[in-house]
Order: structure tokens, then C-alpha cells, then sequence
């Protein structure tokens, strides 16, 4: 899918998703054929002729200035995040497709220094398509206990969130509101989407995720967006029990990112985190006791 028609696509969907009563447009009482406003209402609300919208709309035009495009995304109601997605997807429109690969993706010593330090805190590195580049002890044992720790060392096994969160049971059972989880995984894949259009490994994940999960190719076909910043999340982990946590994303600029989880002080959600820290802290230690033990065994003496 091209960039016309992707921005054709959007303007199209977040068109049908806004009642006349939202924006105090005049329906006298008739039944409409279709959700949503018309082209034509849209095109006024936003102070541009209903022909260059509809251009627009159907990829015939892909000349909209930036104060342009401001204008349509009032009209829309769109958030800062979606003004900036309409922006994105306007300016890859624009351009030629380079089919330039994407840089690999690493974990700066600096994180890993990072991760360090917030040993009693769970921290992933996460990279633009939400693959797991690196986690802490505790963010391993929060996010994805199941899997093997040592995973996002290696690039052919390293875990991806978006695919845990739809496709890996033990991850969907964890939020108690999946469906809001699910939404902001979604809605962050779009930003960097369009972002990254000729990432061709990114345009994969989203086949595979839209083939074996018709509740991902439900929500992308919404185009809502929604940039995970932060956000709180109820989890019913099977080690500790219920938390709340607050996910926040820490980013420093283009490249990975870190995501943190914290909870309230002298909260039961708090006291939860501090068991499963301990918990995994003497997992690792007896874990570590045995491997020194099985190293100094005397091996057998053959006859």
C-alpha cells in the first residue's frame, strides 16, 4: 500500500467516525446511507473546496500544504499524535519509494548501563517494531517470565511485544484490560509506519499479525493512533497477583527505547513488584549455586 492511498485511507475512516452532532453540523432530520460526515461538511469545517478534499481523499492530490493539512486535522479532531501521523503519511506521499533499509537496531552500552541501575525496576529496550533488544532481571520477570531470559540476545529469537500481546497467551492473559493494551500496541505500530514505509520487515510483522489475529486486523483497519508514552495497566501476573502499574516509554530521539514500570510507594501493587524481585532474585541465585555446583562435581572415573 502506497502512501496516497494510505493517507486516503485515514482521511476516510476518521471522516466516518464523526457524527454530525460531534462538530454541530446540520442534518434536518434525514437518514444518512453512511456513518460519519460528508466530504462536503468535512471540506467546509476545514475551509478548503469539497473537489481538492475529495482529490485528497482518493489520492489525486498530494499537494496539501502543512497549514492545509492543520486545518483538515482540526476538522478532524485529531490529537497532536494524529496530526502528526497526517503529516507523516502526506510527506511519504510526496516522496519516492528508496526502498532504503533501515539501520540495524543495537543497544547502546549506555542502556545497558541504564538497565543496570534500575535493577529493582522492570526496563525493556524495545526497538520501532516493538522487538525486545534487551531487558533487565525484573522486566524479564514482569513482561514475559515464560520466555527465556537470555532471548533478545539473539536476533533470529528475540520476543516482539506486538506479537506477545496478540498471539502469546500467557502476555494476553496478564493485562486484565487486554483490549486497551491491544489498542495502544496498534496505535503506536501506525506512527511508526508511517515513519518507516519502506521497512520491509516491519510491513511483515503486520501481515503475519493481520493473518493469525482478526482482532489486530479489526484495530488497524480503525486507524486509531496512539503514541505509548505512558499509560497505566492493571496485570493479573501468575507469580504475585494483581499490580497496577504505570508503563512510561524513555526515549532520547530516534532509535530504541526504554520502557520502565513503577508503582504507587506503600501501595499492594508495590508490595507485589517487591516479591517477584525477590522471588526472581533467589531463582537466580539457586540457579547460580547449581550451575558452580555442577561445574566442581567430580566427574565419573571410567574403567
Amino acid at each position: 500500500m502506497d502512501g496516497k492511498t494510505r493517507l486516503g485511507d485515514f482521511l476516510q475512516a476518521r471522516r466516518s467516525q464523526l457524527r454530525p452532532e460531534d462538530v454541530g453540523a446540520p442534518t434536518y432530520g434525514e437518514r444518512r446511507r453512511v456513518p460519519g460526515l460528508r466530504r462536503e461538511e468535512l471540506a467546509l469545517l476545514a475551509g478548503v473546496s469539497t473537489s481538492y478534499y475529495t482529490r485528497l481523499e482518493q489520492g489525486q492530490s498530494l499537494s496539501a500544504s502543512p497549514d492545509v493539512l492543520d486545518a483538515i486535522a482540526g476538522a478532524l479532531r485529531l490529537d497532536e499524535s494524529e496530526r502528526r501521523y497526517l503529516h507523516d503519511l502526506a510527506r511519504v506521499g510526496r516522496q519516492r519509494a528508496r526502498g532504503r533499509r533501515p539501520a540495524p537496531e543495537r543497544v547502546t552500552e549506555a542502556m545497558h548501563q541504564l538497565l543496570d541501575v534500575l535493577g529493582e525496576v522492570p526496563a525493556i529496550v524495545l526497538g520501532r517494531r516493538s522487538d525486545v533488544l534487551a531487558w533487565n532481571r525484573l522486566g524479564h520477570a514482569l513482561f514475559a517470565g515464560h520466555l527465556d531470559p537470555g532471548a533478545p540476545d539473539l536476533p533470529a529469537q528475540r520476543p516482539n511485544m506486538a506479537r506477545l500481546v496478540f498471539l502469546d497467551c500467557h502476555v494476553r492473559d496478564l493485562y486484565a484490560d487486554w483490549p486497551s493494551k491491544a489498542r495502544a500496541v496498534v496505535g503506536n505500530l501506525r506512527l511508526v509506519a508511517a515513519r518507516q514505509p519502506q521497512d520491509t520487515a516491519l510491513h511483515a510483522l503486520l501481515g503475519e499479525l493481520s493473518a493469525k489475529s482478526a482482532e489486530f486486523a479489526s484495530m488497524w483497519a480503525d486507524h486509531r493512533i496512539q503514541a505509548c508514552t505512558v499509560a497505566d495497566y492493571e496485570m493479573r501476573h501468575p507469580l504475585v497477583g494483581p499490580l497496577t502499574v504505570i508503563q512510561q516509554t524513555l526515549s532520547s530521539g530516534p532509535g530504541p527505547v526504554v520502557v520502565v514500570a513503577t508503582t504507587e510507594a506503600g501501595s499492594p501493587s508495590g508490595a507485589a513488584l517487591a516479591l517477584l524481585a525477590q522471588a526472581t532474585s533467589e531463582a537466580t541465585t539457586q540457579a547460580g549455586l547449581s550451575l558452580d555446583a555442577a561445574r566442581t562435581r567430580p566427574r565419573a572415573v571410567r574403567d
